[in-house]
């Protein structure tokens, strides 16, 4: 091999995976309401991205308070809450946060409750549309 095919062969990589093929394919539980504006963006930028979603309907399929122990892991419980809830406003949960205990009791009794959509992949959490936590879960 002459140096100059040496060059050539060395400068010629392997083009590099487009974001969107990257994640192509990744599997993402979806939890959600269908009716839910918030899910429904979060959900066309998700599928515009490629990611392969899974969806759990949390009206027909409540969480345990058990599902909901585990999602919350080490986090702060009230960033579980969804503040435009009724509930959450009535019992001013903002000014008062209810223990963690009693925030997860309420959450899988009403699952309007919870913040949503939830977007678990590879062990991490991401509550609501927030377009950087999509991106940096693979």
């Amino acid at each position: 091999m002459t140096e100059r095919t040496k060059q050539k062969t060395a400068t010629r990589a392997k083009p590099a995976k487009s974001p969107k093929r990257a994640r192509a394919g990744r599997k993402v539980k979806f939890l959600q309401k269908p009716n839910c504006t918030t899910c429904r963006k979060a959900r066309s930028f998700m599928e515009r991205k490629g990611f392969q979603l899974y969806f759990r309907d949390l009206g027909k399929d409540k969480l345990s308070a058990a599902e909901i122990e585990k999602l919350i892991g080490p986090r702060d419980h009230t960033d579980f809450l969804n503040s435009r809830n009724e509930l959450y406003r009535k019992k001013k949960m903002g000014q008062k946060p209810p223990s963690r205990k009693e925030a997860v009791r309420m959450m899988a009794k009403e699952p309007n409750l919870i913040r949503r959509p939830v977007i678990v992949a590879g062990g991490r959490v991401v509550l609501g549309f927030d377009k950087d936590g999509i991106t940096r879960l693979f």
